[in-house]
């Protein structure tokens, strides 16, 4: 009896390991997942922080930026990524994303997009009316978040623009190094109902972080227009996103 008890016991001790492996494995395969904004700090960005950090006056290219706190965990590496992947890289604060998969430098860390490790233009396009795309351009040696959408100052404009809310993609872009990621920009309304209307050559560009601010983000970027552009009330900015037909949807 003794014996058939014993064989019992460890039979339901195998099985409560085997379930606990089981559960083990399942958590950490959940933690591969594109990360979803709503599981960020904050759902959407602060309207306390809607303010654009100060212009640089330097090309996206240059690395000027302060850097981002996880930034500052980036090590040198030599990778050049590519690709698409569904795994979820994470950087020192935990962050994640969509999209464009790990670093391809033998890490799997992110840091937050920013001046420092991107380059930025942004091209006039005939279809839809009134709109702009601008483009990021991962230039560091890690793949990096590019979060909620960019802070954009069109001239001496005092406001961050309206946001396309319906752009908002399920889950962070990540960008690899060499990739790239898009934001559609309406510079006036086609019907002419905009108000405020003014002409401007000068563009800048800052960026938020995990937690839908400028914080430790770096200073904003200067981003050359090739002629003068007209901006009025009805100026708007999508989301990122993972590609150019995304950005200009909306």
């Amino acid at each position: 009896m003794r014996t058939l008890t014993f064989r019992r016991a460890a039979r339901t001790s195998a099985l409560g390991a085997a379930a606990l492996i089981a559960s083990l494995s399942l958590t950490a395969c959940q933690s591969d997942d594109p990360e979803p904004y709503d599981a960020l700090a904050s759902a959407s960005p602060s309207s306390s922080a809607r303010t654009p950090a100060k212009d640089s006056g330097a090309s996206g290219d240059q690395d000027t930026a302060a850097p981002d706190a996880d930034q500052g965990k980036d090590a040198a590496g030599s990778g050049s990524g590519g690709g698409t992947s569904a795994t979820k890289p994470k950087d020192g604060n935990g962050d994640g994303g969509s999209g464009n998969g790990g670093s391809g430098d033998g890490s799997t860390a992110t840091v937050t997009c920013t001046g420092g490790n991107t380059k930025l233009s942004i091209t006039e396009i005939s279809r839809p009316v009134n709109h702009m795309l601008l483009t990021m351009t991962n230039t560091g040696s890690k793949a990096c978040n590019a979060y909620y959408y960019p802070y954009l100052k069109f001239g001496e404009a005092q406001s961050v623009p309206n946001t396309f809310e319906d752009s908002k993609p399920q889950a962070v872009v990540t960008i690899n190094p060499g990739e790239s990621a898009y934001a559609g920009v309406m510079t006036s309304a086609a019907d002419g109902s905009g108000s405020n209307g003014y002409s401007t050559k000068d563009l800048s560009v800052s960026f938020q972080n995990r937690d839908g601010n400028s914080d430790n983000t770096g200073s904003s970027v200067s981003v050359p227009l090739s002629k003068s552009v007209h901006v009025d009330s009805s100026l708007t900015v999508s989301y990122w996103q993972m590609s150019m037909d995304d950005a200009l949807t909306y």
